[in-house]
């Protein structure tokens, strides 16, 4: 017996862990700085590790009241109805919900490319396919409404990814906007806000009251710094209250998970303090790096190399993990996280030794 056919199923492809790095170097995982996943460098809010420790005993009890609580803190901080907030195991779940809600078998999503794989996989899960529209170096990686309703044929999802991974380029509220008022009426705009603590756009979830066919993806996996616990979130239209509860999987949502960003919500301090240092990266990965770099509203930046392979593999050997975006299509590019300021001045060193050697026809950006 074997499972369905899946070969038109691509894999997700993570950003490999510094444990599995040392273990093939035959390094002590302490002499790694790991810039390759776009984790926070001050890890999760002291406020979230306590909760976390509080509720530990709790774990035999199913996570119905935290779910609430959590589900509750959120609306309240975007202003919304508690039943527009769909709790999740990470966004990617918010995007398997989205994915179960609207999709028919057959139907088509649009994505960008290079994009987040998993939007593909979902609506291939569902018997659903997808089509995709360019953030192309040639353009600087620009984003734009236009760009994407030049090839945008009917599709029954729309995704929007801003800041958008691996690029960092940023989709204006307007140009979200131009997008829920030009695509036709059968269509949802979906708007992966991932990374949005980290930039300067506002935020789409201000919009849902004026638009039905739009829902905003956000998690607590980056800014917040509890991507371990895999907790994210979809906010939908106000008309859609009561699919959650048939579309969801039961307690996805974790009791560990929802108590710790109850608490990482309300941490505003640890919060600044990790858009800060990341916003003192990007400035410094941009002025000191000796390749050329793009601006980015997330926290990374995609550099541009040469042979992406041999930089990523030399880099990794002296001891600094970044992400060889081969996968997203770039073979010619790395991606590099946001660090700490130490970590970030040590990556900069070894990128810019290692570049030098690998390609010794690098020039100043």
């Amino acid at each position: 017996m074997q499972p369905r056919d899946l070969s038109a199923h691509e894999a997700y492809v993570p950003g490999r862990g510094a444990e599995e790095v040392a273990r093939d170097l035959g390094m002590d995982p302490e002499e790694l700085t790991k810039l390759s996943s776009n984790e926070n460098p001050h890890g999760p809010s002291p406020a979230a590790v306590e909760a976390v420790e509080t509720a530990a005993p709790d774990v035999n009890v199913y996570p119905k009241a935290s779910h609430s609580d959590l589900t509750d803190r959120i609306a309240e901080k975007w202003g919304v109805d508690p039943a527009q907030v769909w709790l999740s195991a990470g966004a990617d779940g918010s995007i398997d919900y989205l994915s179960r809600a609207f999709l028919e078998p057959n139907d088509d999503i649009l994505v960008p490319a290079p994009g987040f794989s998993y939007y593909s996989m979902s609506a291939r899960y569902h018997h659903g396919d997808a089509s995709t529209y360019r953030i192309a170096k040639e353009g600087d990686f620009e984003q734009s409404a236009e760009s994407i309703l030049s090839v945008y044929e009917g599709e029954r999802i729309v995704y929007a990814t801003t800041p958008h991974n691996p690029t960092g380029s940023v989709l204006s509220r307007e140009d979200v906007r131009t997008l829920a008022e030009r695509v036709d009426e059968q269509t949802l705009v979906v708007v992966d806000e991932a990374y949005a603590e980290y930039a300067a756009e506002s935020t789409s979830i201000e919009l849902l009251d004026e638009y039905d066919n739009l829902a905003v993806l956000r998690t607590f996996s980056k800014a917040y710094g509890l991507a371990g616990l895999r907790i994210g979130y979809a906010v939908v239209p106000s008309e859609w209250a009561d699919a959650y509860a048939r579309v969801n999987t039961p307690f996805a949502a974790n009791e560990l998970a929802c108590r710790a960003a109850l608490a990482a919500i309300d941490d505003e301090e640890h919060l600044e303090r990790s858009v800060e240092t990341a916003r003192w990266a990007r400035q410094y990965y941009r002025d000191e790096l000796d390749v050329p770099t793009w601006a980015s509203g997330g926290n990374f930046v995609l550099c541009e190399v040469g042979d992406a392979t041999a930089v990523a593999d030399a880099a990794q050997r002296r001891g600094v993990i970044v992400r060889d975006t081969s996968s997203f299509g770039l073979p010619e590019c790395v991606r590099v996280s946001c660090g700490t300021r130490e970590e970030t001045q040590r990556a900069v060193a070894v990128l810019n030794e290692v570049v030098a050697d690998v390609r010794p026809e690098a020039t100043e950006p």
